[in-house]
């Protein structure tokens, strides 16, 4: 993180020329512009390229800004006070080339010594320079944000082409297919290059937020107040050099507005078909004196939930129509009289249970023998979470005089969400004690599958998570040159999720008489009534249902992270090629971590299992160097500029130890408007607390054999504290050609390889475990139905928190071994490509753009022992390649833009090829600049203009499609107001 400073700046910068300038724009001559009328931020975007200037100022200060445009022949400093003309804004230069914007009273002026200052953050270094990045960095900026038509900067992260969608989402999560599977709270985070949300970091302002889920381990972009967002910088590169841990994928870095004057509005409204209405309003209120500025936002937003009973190919389970197969199982209303088939381990069905006209069966005609009722587990269970959330952020500086700055920043965000969930079922024994039973072989009792999804409907998810961040810094400058920076920051992610409409199995078994009735409960099945699981859904009274569906499940989780840093920055000394830019600072952190569950799920009363706060303490040193070998005045023929950068970074843990990550970076231009970059280093990530002290734990699922039969599996879960941290190599190569006015072109190739990866192997293929022989370490296939030690071995885990009674011992066919470990290597090869294109059609002005990431290799190897695979274009993975083209058309007070999104074809572990997937956005946005209607902008967006369905993938969830890849909202219409005042 850079922190220059320059006066009274704030936040983006747009840099739209190769680096060197060698002359001040005062004192350049004259040469042709044609930049048309319309935003003003278009128009400086012409200006830069035209003039080969930086450019530097906050989104804010020149929203809804209008400019009349010039054409025609003009020293650059002359085009650009015509370009301000009437806007109230003024520039400085403080240094050759690099201009700042502000607001002031008099004409331009050009500073010959550094001015105080508000910090400009550059993601991707340390210094103050604001030259061209070893590292390749793509920037979302408040103009683009909105453009785009998303709610929210998530949102806006989860569509990047370098993303991979298939964790840490609240869709992934609730469709079953997260690998991660600890997103309690339906957050949203990164995962660039499909590395793992844990493996890209995010900041605020440079600075870390704590973990959000139950295992603490990724930040949560959705808890951000979006209007008060400035820009995104998603470094995609590896930068532990920088950061520290958790920064092997890339980094993702959220710049909040830095100042603000006056007030600005935001309303939007959007809408998909079936359901997921979304309403968000915002207000930002702010201002600035000639030593200081404050502002204060506040954002809500409201979000109905979308159901899967909303799309067809998520309905009820059975994918046949669509070409897949029914994944419909034996827990059903009515019910299944099952028995436990020794040689196929598994329960199968011996007799449908079919209700007569009464609702319930009554005689052994009541039963259909060979038969079974089927029902999908997931039937009725939401796949967007309805929500409601309220976030605040406030930002104060202050100076004091020309040298001494203090800041401090305030950041809150509430959501609160309810989904309705997967319905209780299970596998339950009735007897000749219960009234009801009915026996179509004479038997004294019956092995039943039931669903109570009609008796009592689905599970209700409730939840909430609340996110605080407070920063206080303070900057003092000891000379033009030297500066020393210093915060202190804290943050805290908590949050509550719990699982309510639950069934209790021992109250259930009451109510069946099963076990005689608890004097402690005023509940007696002979006078409030029996449960009877021979009817089709309704026929329990409403006393039995109340009594039984008491059961709950909540577990509290907070995460902590607080440290204080110090840098001090400045040049070293002058070289032939310019001056040495050095920085060095030094930081201490502390994290901490606890929860608590309580369940009421088995026994007579709630069980409250708390773990102790689990903590750890980091210190670091870190440093950075840029060397410039050429220059302007020691250019040559072939050498325009060359600069090395150098950084390190040392950090010692107080639970595993010390590691050091260096990392080298080279940017070359050869000529103008060219530069080519390289960059090489190391990175770690330290295994979070919850993977080190997680308590054991045992939960049962079903799982697909080789010969397709399902067989219930123990999953054994917890941590392992002799986990070691991973670390990671990267290496990035690349070039960007901008010539002003012409095509824009940057490409970049990235390596990155992971050794001792963190992990749970057998999420590699959760679902094919039993069948994939690399996993077979993981997996003891047992027949506890006629072995005795077998029978032992499950007996010994069924004390450990999350094991269900809900399932016979004898029915488990395997135990699967999830815990925590240090395994094998992943490697990931690619490219990125982006370019710009802006062409004068008329009086309007066209930009044509496209984006894309293309995945040469993703390998990965689940254990050390176990054969490479390649796994790039495999469900679970990033497709080969995504990518974004289009254009934008801008005339006057109105623009238009129509994009197209690629999303490459891949295939499921059978090897079925699943379709690529191929949509439409488009934009339509009117900033007037009549009396009267000064500030307003309306944005009118249309996501999946052409409303296309996913592509149909045979899930073994039973939905059809994969969230990872394919959006399940369909077409989506937004209207966005923005007013300022």
């Amino acid at each position: 993180m850079n922190m220059s400073r320059s006066s009274l700046l704030s936040g983006s910068a747009l840099v739209a020329c190769v680096l060197a300038v060698s002359t001040t724009a005062c004192a350049q001559e004259a040469r042709p512009f044609d930049i048309p009328a319309g935003s003003l931020r278009d128009a400086l975007n012409l200006f830069a390229t035209q003039s080969d200037q930086q450019i530097f100022f906050s989104g804010d200060l020149v929203t809804d800004l209008r400019t009349s445009g010039l054409r025609g022949r003009y020293v650059p400093s002359d085009a650009l006070n015509t370009l301000l003309r009437g806007t109230g804004l003024t520039w400085s230069e403080t240094r050759p080339g690099v201009i700042f914007l502000r607001r002031g009273e008099g004409g331009s002026q050009v500073a010959e010594s550094a001015v105080q200052l508000d910090e400009v953050i550059v993601t991707g270094t340390l210094l103050k320079s604001s030259g061209d990045l070893a590292s390749p960095v793509v920037m979302l900026d408040r103009d683009t944000l909105d453009r785009r038509g998303f709610g929210t900067v998530a949102e806006a992260l989860t569509d990047l082409p370098q993303n991979y969608a298939g964790s840490a989402t609240p869709v992934v999560q609730l469709a079953g297919s997260d690998r991660g599977g600890s997103n309690s709270v339906y957050a949203t985070g990164v995962n660039l290059r499909g590395l793992g949300p844990a493996s890209t970091l995010v900041l605020v302002n440079g600075r870390r937020l704590a973990g959000t889920g139950f295992r603490g381990e990724f930040g949560d972009v959705s808890a951000l107040p979006s209007a008060a967002v400035e820009r995104v910088d998603v470094l995609l590169d590896g930068a532990s050099a920088l950061y520290g841990a958790d920064a092997v994928a890339g980094v993702v870095n959220v710049i909040m507005r830095r100042s603000f004057e006056g007030q600005e509005s935001r309303v939007r409204v959007a809408a998909a078909a079936g359901g997921a209405e979304d309403v968000m309003a915002s207000h930002l209120v702010g201002r600035a004196w000639s030593s200081g500025s404050a502002y204060l936002s506040y954002e809500y937003q409201t979000t109905n939930a979308l159901n899967s009973r909303d799309r067809p190919f998520t309905a009820d389970g059975d994918l046949r129509p669509f070409g897949g197969t029914d994944h419909r199982g034996l827990f059903s209303s009515p019910g299944n009289i099952l028995a436990f088939d020794a040689a196929a381990g598994a329960f199968v069905s011996r007799y449908a249970i079919r209700p007569n006209a009464s609702g319930t069966a009554q005689t052994p005609a009541d039963f259909s023998a060979g038969s079974a009722n089927r029902q999908s587990s997931m039937l009725g269970a939401d796949l967007v979470p309805a929500l409601e959330r309220h976030s605040v952020y406030g930002r104060v500086r202050q100076s004091f005089g020309d040298r001494f700055e203090t800041t401090a920043d305030l950041r809150y965000s509430r959501r609160a969400y309810e989904v309705a969930g997967v319905a209780n079922a299970g596998i339950f024994t009735v007897t000749q004690a219960n009234p009801y039973f009915v026996s179509p072989t004479g038997a004294a009792s019956h092995t039943i599958g039931y669903s109570f999804l009609g008796d009592l409907g689905p599970t209700r998810q409730e939840g909430t998570s609340e996110s605080v961040g407070a920063t206080v810094g303070a900057s003092y400058a000891f000379d033009a040159d030297w500066s020393i920076d210093g915060y202190l920051a804290f943050a805290q992610e908590s949050g509550l999720a719990g699982v309510y409409n639950r069934v209790n199995s021992r109250r259930l078994n009451e109510a069946l008489g099963t076990i005689a009735d608890d004097p402690t409960t005023a509940f007696r099945a002979s006078v409030d009534g029996y449960a009877n699981l021979f009817g089709s859904g309704a026929a329990n009274s409403r006393a039995v249902l109340d009594f039984i569906s008491g059961g709950f499940s909540e577990a509290r989780d907070r995460s902590r992270a607080s440290s204080a840093n110090l840098l001090v920055q400045g040049p070293l000394l002058t070289l032939p090629g310019g001056s040495l830019q050095f920085a060095l600072g030094a930081q201490v952190r502390k994290e901490t971590f606890d929860t608590e569950v309580i369940s009421f799920l088995s026994t007579a009363t709630p069980r409250v299992s708390p773990s102790p706060q689990r903590e750890r303490s980091i210190s670091a040193v870190f440093a950075e160097a840029r060397i410039p070998l050429i220059g302007p005045d020691n250019a040559r023929p072939g050498i325009r500029s060359l600069e090395v950068s150098l950084a390190g970074r040392y950090e010692e843990y107080d639970d595993f130890g010390s590691t050091t990550n260096p990392k080298v970076g080279v940017v070359w231009s050869p000529i103008q408007d060219l530069g080519i970059r390289a960059s090489w280093g190391t990175s770690f990530r330290a295994a979070s607390l919850p993977q080190i002290f997680d308590e054991a734990g045992a939960f049962g699922t079903f799982l697909t054999r080789a010969d397709g039969s399902d067989a219930l599996s123990l999953f054994l879960v917890g941590g392992n504290t002799d986990l070691k941290p991973e670390t990671a190599e990267t290496l990035t190569l690349g070039f960007d050609y901008r010539p002003r006015g012409r095509l824009n072109l940057s490409a970049n190739y990235f390596d990155t390889r992971f050794t001792d990866r963190i992990a749970q192997p057998v999420a590699e293929n959760l679902f094919g475990v039993l069948s994939d022989a690399a996993l077979a370490p993981f997996v003891t296939l047992v027949n506890p139905g006629t072995n005795a030690a077998d029978l032992a071995l499950i007996q010994s885990y069924s004390g450990l928190p999350g094991f269900s009674p809900l399932f016979p011992l004898v029915s488990y066919a395997a135990i699967v071994d999830a815990r925590w470990v240090n395994t094998g290597d992943v490697r990931v090869r690619g490219f990125d490509l982006s370019g710009a294109y802006p062409l004068r059609v008329g009086d309007g002005l066209v930009t044509f753009d496209a984006s894309a990431s293309y995945i040469l290799d993703y390998e990965t190897r689940p254990t050390p022992a176990a054969a490479v695979r390649q796994v790039a274009g495999l469900i679970g993975y990033p497709v080969r390649l995504r990518a974004r083209v289009g254009a934008e058309w801008s005339r006057g007070d109105f623009s238009l833009g129509l994009h197209a999104n690629h999303v490459d074809d891949y295939e499921d572990r059978a090897g079925t090829r699943i379709k690529r997937w191929k949509t439409v956005d488009a934009q339509a946005s009117w900033v007037p600049s009549s009396d009267g209607l000064d500030g307003l902008r309306l944005t009118l967006s249309v996501q999946n203009l052409f409303d296309e369905d996913p592509p149909f993938y045979d899930a073994p969830s039973g939905y059809g499609f994969d969230p990872g890849q394919g959006g399940i909202l369909g077409r989506v219409v937004a209207l966005q107001l923005t007013r300022r005042w």
